[in-house]
């Protein structure tokens, strides 16, 4: 039997959890034998997504997680090492935008608030290298495992209005780069550190900017399909096939790279 893709036992950390898409992504992996425990702030979500994945045979935890607060993490981090004994993945999905960060259309960057500015980078930016120092550790420790973080397209491209939430992806991606290096280097080939670029996903995020009340595109959400080669937005579950393979042995000589899962948006030209 090829044991390459296998994940069953794993044990999965995923930071933002409760959202649209860790949600997909923790479900999908807990029916492929990893044990995920999902961490965020709305409990009641939480409790609705464990009790989904675990009617479908999958094995799920919620805790109640702040990832800008490192005290917090590293309670979440003793619980899980003590319970489970090992962590061999986390995933960094937890982040997020605000009003203030961005530049509407009939504003300029002079309307820009530099609070909320910095609050966006520190929930992304921030929020990624804290779980990420936290999980690591016991990683270290055992001597493999995975951390993958969550870039986007406007890591790739400065796009319109999305200011704060761009600087911080594109932070994002330079950190999981220098994070390869610094973990090979310092701690061995064993500990891999990559990052997924999602395409555009309709999230409880970015619903008000790419679609309509009635479910229509906005024109911004217009502009995305035309960009983008398939012609339409991802599915959630559509996320799950990447990260499978970059958290598994398949992926054992693949570390600092960014994957871009996104219909070929990245890649249209004209």
């Amino acid at each position: 039997m090829n044991e390459l893709f296998n994940i069953k036992g794993n044990v999965v950390v995923i930071t933002g959890g409760t959202g649209v898409l860790g949600r997909a992504i923790a479900k999908y992996l807990a029916l492929n034998g990893a044990k995920v425990i999902i961490l965020g702030r709305k409990e009641e979500v939480g409790a609705e997504i464990v009790a989904d994945i675990t009617k479908a045979g999958g094995e799920c935890e919620f805790l109640k997680t702040d990832v800008m607060n490192q005290e917090v993490v590293q309670q979440n981090c003793d619980y899980i090492v003590e319970k489970y004994g090992r962590i061999d993945t986390l995933l960094n999905a937890a982040g997020g935008n605000m009003k203030g960060a961005t530049i509407a259309p009939d504003q300029n960057f002079f309307d820009l608030e530099a609070k909320q500015f910095q609050t966006v980078l520190d929930l992304n930016l921030t929020g990624t290298v804290i779980p990420t120092q936290v999980f690591l550790r016991p990683m270290v420790k055992q001597g493999k495992g995975s951390v993958i973080n969550f870039s986007s397209m406007a890591a790739f491209r400065p796009m319109t209005r999305v200011c704060g939430y761009a600087a911080a992806k594109a932070g994002i991606s330079n950190f999981t780069a220098f994070m390869a290096t610094e973990c090979a280097k310092k701690f061995g080939e064993g500990i891999r550190v990559n990052a997924i670029a999602p395409g555009f996903f309709i999230t409880e995020q970015n619903r008000a900017l790419l679609t309509n009340p009635d479910g229509t595109f906005t024109q911004r959400g217009q502009d995305v399909i035309r960009q983008t080669p398939f012609g339409r937005m991802g599915d959630p579950e559509e996320l799950c096939g990447t990260i499978h393979y970059l958290m598994s042995d398949a992926a054992k000589f693949v570390t600092g790279t960014v994957a871009v899962v996104d219909g070929g948006f990245n890649a249209y030209a004209m």
